[in-house]
């Protein structure tokens, strides 16, 4: 599960519909867009979902307090994204944290986190993708590919009413039940 917090209504649109996207892409199995609500990006995720299928969940509004403790409830870990965590390419905690065999949450910022993000009681895992400034879109899609091996880069949908279909040049799409069988773009 991906939680997002710091978003901006007026600045951030397009880049935190990215985050959910890519989190959809590469696996997790849902969203957290906290501490406010944006219609906008909860629509294009539906949308995206009703196309392209799956099961991902959207969940909007909660206090990232209340998610985390939550969460942390239930027994699930939390790994905070922030390039000022262990280096995932030099460090092992990657592998700590799939030794502890419990759900992980992913804390993604926005803008400045709250100091506390860091402290044990909100993180269990402050994870670094390079200590360089960057994307945190960028920081995601490399820390889930590394976090499930690879293994959700050819992951098929279930119940998916478009799919691409790879090739060599040009854009090819398969459609079900939109009214068109193939189309190439």
């Amino acid at each position: 599960m991906i939680l997002r917090w710091g978003h901006r209504p007026q600045r951030d649109v397009r880049l935190t519909t990215h985050v959910a996207l890519t989190a959809r892409a590469l696996g997790a199995a849902g969203f957290v867009l906290s501490d406010v609500a944006d219609e906008k990006i909860k629509e294009t995720v539906k949308k995206v979902n009703e196309r392209w299928g799956g099961e991902f969940s959207f969940e909007m509004g909660t206090k990232w307090k209340t998610v985390v403790r939550d969460w942390k409830g239930k027994g699930g870990v939390v790994a905070h994204l922030t390039v000022y965590g262990e280096n995932l390419q030099t460090s092992n905690v990657l592998e700590r944290i799939w030794s502890t065999a419990k759900d992980v949450l992913v804390l993604v910022g926005s803008q400045k986190v709250p100091r506390e993000f860091y402290s044990a009681e909100v993180s269990d895992f402050n994870v670094a993708v390079g200590n360089q400034p960057h994307s945190e879109c960028a920081a995601l899609a490399i820390f889930l590919d590394r976090f499930f091996k690879g293994e959700t880069l050819d992951k098929t949908f279930e119940n998916a009413k478009m799919k691409i279909i790879p090739q060599e040049r040009g854009k090819r799409i398969e459609s079900h039940n939109v009214g068109m069988d193939f189309f190439d773009v």
